[in-house]
């Protein structure tokens, strides 16, 4: 029974020290720090369909099928349009950000040429909800984490 315990005992100190030096060298050993401080990669989007997209407005706004018809060359123009925007290396981030305002603009008024008074009403609605769970959100990721300490300023020199 002993030299079992031994044996046991010997057999997963061998283990560790095999694994250890099986490290390559110059590897680090992993951070003991906790995961939920390292935030993980924002997930990949793929582009919005805009087959899909024109549905969905059609079901949201009560369109018909020839509003949704129409609307989706729109969206689809705003996507390829968009995209030139996000990968033009030559733009300014305020460059860019105006352009996809005007584009954004552009395309919305498009949009709503095709739709009711009462459509119109309620994709404007929508657009104004959008926008306030955007800034939510903005305020969210810009916020201390909670329970983070918060910074103290040190206080200022005393004159002598």
């Amino acid at each position: 029974m002993r030299f079992t315990k031994i044996t046991i005992t010997l057999l997963g100190l061998a283990l560790c020290t095999s694994l250890s030096l099986a490290q390559e060298p110059g590897q680090d050993q992993p951070d003991s720090a906790p995961a939920a401080q390292s935030a993980p990669p924002p997930p990949q989007r793929r582009p919005p369909d805009p087959a899909r997209q024109a549905r969905r407005l059609g079901r949201q706004l009560g369109l018909s099928a020839d509003q949704v018809s129409q609307i989706e060359p729109v969206l689809a123009s705003r996507q390829t349009r968009l995209e030139n925007v996000r990968t033009d290396p030559t733009l300014t981030p305020q460059q860019r950000r105006a352009s996809v305002r005007r584009i954004m603009r552009s395309s919305n008024r498009k949009i709503e040429a095709v739709m009711t008074d009462s459509q119109k009403q309620q994709y404007q609605q929508m657009l104004q909800q959008r926008r306030q769970a955007r800034r939510q959100r903005m305020e969210q990721q810009q916020a201390p984490p909670q329970g983070a300490p918060e910074q103290q300023q040190a206080p200022p020199p005393q004159a002598q």
